[in-house]
């Protein structure tokens, strides 16, 4: 059975940090993450204000649950660098050495990364072999951290216009021309339902690459039970192709949260 894991920042606003990862394995949620260390989100916007790993560490072993992944960089690159952007590259290894140390405090071995926007007046090939070879030079470093790297392919028609990285096709493409045990795939439903449709098929092609998926009811980004897609037969069917990873709930709910991810666990199990 897939293992469920909930993005803290789209939930269980009224607690604190600490509170919400209680709430989570309180539910019977098998892992939890979240976006940044050291950025909150306040429903709109995020706001420089570091979390206190220590109090979260304790947290996690107090209530005996994972920290399957955290954000290495932002989508539009302005939170540790852009991987389009060569001159970018010192920024983000700085930020990947920086966030290994903290992963490794949380007993987290997992840091999503994004590539950045499109940058007008450069070839998509130029670009595209930009952030191939930045997270080769990042691979040697997460190899040797024992980080995993999960690039996510975001869409462009409603939550991220001008991003670069907008298929999973070209997601898989450049993960395996990095070709690194310690750079994978994120596939989220719910960007790429919007961006490709055709779900299934897709997963199982890259399956031998994806290292952890996001989900969120597509239109609207909420619950999973509300909108076009049947994730019961998503979740069937990844099951049944063998995947052993996190299967991330990363959505905005419509009612009180905790009702929401109760709901929301009885369908997926």
């Amino acid at each position: 059975m897939v293992k469920v894991c909930v993005c803290l920042d789209t939930v269980l606003s009224e607690y604190s940090f600490e509170d919400r990862i209680r709430k989570v394995a309180e539910l019977g949620f098998d892992a939890f993450e979240f976006w940044y260390i050291d950025y909150w989100f306040d429903g709109e916007n995020l706001i420089p204000r570091e979390k206190d790993v220590n109090a979260i560490s304790s947290t996690i072993r107090d209530s005996n649950i994972i920290l399957s992944d955290f954000v290495l960089n932002s989508p539009d690159g302005s939170i540790g660098g852009s991987l389009v952007k060569p001159s970018d590259r010192p920024l983000y290894i700085k930020r990947l050495k920086k966030m290994a140390e903290i992963a490794h405090k949380l007993d987290c071995q997992k840091l999503i990364t994004c590539t950045g926007n499109f940058i007008e007046g450069a070839s998509r090939e130029k670009q595209h072999s930009n952030v191939v070879d930045t997270l080769k030079e990042a691979s040697k470093i997460a190899e040797k951290e024992d980080i995993i790297l999960i690039l996510e392919p975001l869409n462009t028609l409603v939550d991220h216009p001008g991003y670069f990285l907008d298929s999973p096709h070209e997601g898989a493409q450049i993960v395996r021309e990095v070709d690194s045990p310690s750079v994978k795939l994120l596939f989220d439903c719910y960007h790429m339902q919007i961006m490709n449709g055709n779900l299934i098929s897709t997963i199982e092609k890259n399956i031998d690459i994806i290292k952890h998926f996001h989900a969120a009811g597509v239109p609207g980004r909420h619950e999973l039970f509300i909108g076009e897609l049947n994730y019961p037969n998503i979740v069937k069917r990844i099951d049944e192709i063998g995947y052993k990873e996190y299967f991330g709930l990363e959505y905005f709910p419509t009612m009180p949260s905790e009702d929401s991810l109760k709901e929301t666990l009885k369908l997926l199990k």
